[in-house]
């Protein structure tokens, strides 16, 4: 209802700013710039009623009938890995929940319904890259860290291995142009790779085979610097199946 409301003070607003105010009538184009407002506000009061997004994969979640080898958690370069090669996915009989824009700390609060719940026996955790680009506000790279070992305890207690990769390269983020992440990314995949060694965990380096000389993602393999293409995601695919062996 409240979301109602909001449509409507939009649409009561722009007529009243109208060169020709006692006519109310508004033509396609402009119903449809009213209308995106509209849903940008709709998808942000739905963010707000569900922080984690527990609702993304619900009832995917809970029509599973076959529990996945493995389950990849993870942001939007995960999302976007199972949108570009499904097959991948299904035929080796992975689970991906990734979600775009994601933070470790949404993950780690989601982890219980995402993947222990699922029952794989391996789950890969890829997270970080938000944090470092504060898409919940600042966060320190040991509080991330913490995020990621919370994640491994949680599903060391659930019989569930936990498998650790690297955070790709960047040196920039386009929809925060005030950062310069490439030199965190580096010390923050030191802090997961030491974290990995010193607890048996795997550690998975999709890092060195996708950086540029800058520290960036290589422009081969992505188009914005930040998501890997199909060619990326070609690359990643090899290094993880050799790892999961």
């Amino acid at each position: 209802m409240k979301l109602i409301y909001i449509l409507l003070f939009l649409i009561l607003n722009f007529c009243a700013q109208s060169q020709n105010a006692s006519n109310i009538a508004i033509d396609s184009i402009q119903f449809r710039n009213i209308e995106k407002e509209f849903i940008l506000r709709q998808q942000q009061e739905n963010k707000k009623r569900d922080w984690a997004e527990f609702s993304k994969y619900d009832a995917l979640n809970q029509s599973n009938t076959r529990h996945p080898k493995v389950v990849f958690m993870g942001n939007s370069i995960t999302e976007g890995w199972v949108n570009a090669h499904p097959a991948f996915f299904t035929s080796n009989l992975f689970a991906g929940r990734g979600i775009s824009g994601q933070t470790s700390s949404q993950m780690l609060v989601r982890f219980r319904s995402d993947v222990i719940m699922l029952k794989p026996k391996i789950v890969v955790i890829n997270a970080g890259t938000n944090d470092i680009a504060q898409n919940n506000g600042t966060i320190s790279l040991e509080h991330i860290l913490q995020n990621i070992i919370s994640m491994c305890e949680l599903a060391k207690m659930n019989h569930i291995k936990p498998v650790l990769s690297s955070i790709l390269p960047a040196n920039h983020f386009w929809w925060n142009k005030t950062l310069k992440p490439a030199q965190d990314i580096v010390i923050l995949n030191g802090m997961i790779r030491n974290y990995a060694v010193n607890h048996g965990i795997k550690y998975v380096d999709y890092y060195s085979s996708l950086v540029d000389n800058n520290g960036g993602l290589d422009t081969q393999y992505s188009e914005d610097g930040v998501h890997p293409n199909m060619k990326g995601y070609s690359v990643m695919e090899a290094i993880i199946l050799k790892n999961l062996k």
